[in-house]
């Protein structure tokens, strides 16, 4: 019994290992600089199967607990396992130490949103801390100059604005908001506006978009394109459907920076067919 009871426990071990284990490096892709992957830590393989893909952008929502950074949307489904720095941080510096200074085999922006989900001046404490043994990967930033890594953090969620405003060397940038856009802010610190689309527009993809709300989306684009500042939207329609393609055609076409999906392989396919830039 004793024997057939470990056997089974090593199986099961070696089976989950298999199904959890991430490839040491990732495939040539094309990597998709308009790719952003939504809630990329509910997948299967998150990080990778994203990587897959050739996305350029990923997002983890962070709950503190302790002194641990565990990656989940709700916090009744952190588990100690799935931290941060095991499922994002180290495997992308291991890719980019393979690839030889890039996430891709050829060079492209690779953007990792952290989303905080908890009181925000402690778990940014603690994403500082786990970061300083990622410096090398990151882009990094003073009030005078900018310096681009392999990997740029973005701060999301509960931001505490002062705090990070105050550093003199940021190796994590702010997530704005629509409101940001009038403020003069400074790309060196807020690098992307992101904001609700349900918020902002009425058009979720069903007929023509309404003139005055298309007017209103080049608008955001070219304000913040002028700032140096990339555009992105959330809450977008992104079940299987022609309005969520009516809706992506017209991000693609108004020079938003990145689309937000859930459904990686859908959005990888529109823009190789769309995306002619």
């Amino acid at each position: 019994m004793f024997i057939r009871t470990t056997a089974l426990l090593f199986l099961g071990f070696a089976s989950a290992t298999l199904t959890t284990a991430a490839p040491r490096s990732i495939h040539p892709v094309k990597p998709l600089a308009k790719a952003h992957a939504h809630n990329d830590y509910e997948h299967e393989r998150p990080l990778h199967d994203a990587l897959s893909q050739g996305f350029t952008s990923v997002e983890a929502d962070v709950h503190l607990f302790g002194n641990q950074l565990l990656v989940a949307h709700n916090a009744r489904d952190a588990h100690s396992s799935k931290t941060l720095q095991s499922l994002y941080l180290e495997p992308l510096q291991n890719i980019i130490r393979e690839n030889k200074g890039s996430v891709y085999s050829e060079n492209s922006r690779f953007t990792l949103f952290i989303d905080i989900k908890t009181e925000g001046e402690k778990t940014y404490q603690a994403i500082e801390a786990a970061l300083e043994q990622y410096k090398e990967i990151l882009t990094s930033s003073t009030r005078e100059t900018s310096v681009e890594g392999p990997v740029t953090v973005i701060i999301s969620g509960n931001r505490p604005r002062e705090t990070m405003r105050a550093q003199n060397i940021h190796h994590t940038f702010y997530d704005g908001r629509l409101a940001d856009l009038d403020t003069n802010s400074d790309a060196r610190f807020i690098p992307i506006i992101s904001d609700n689309w349900e918020k902002t527009f009425s058009w979720k993809g069903d007929g023509d978009m309404p003139s005055n709300e298309r007017t209103k989306l080049i608008e955001i684009v070219t304000k913040a394109h002028r700032n140096h500042q990339r555009v992105r939207f959330w809450a977008t329609p992104d079940e299987p459907s022609t309005e969520r393609a009516a809706v992506w055609l017209e991000l693609l076409h108004a020079g938003v920076d990145l689309i937000n999906t859930d459904d990686l392989a859908s959005l990888k396919d529109f823009l190789i067919e769309n995306d002619r830039r």
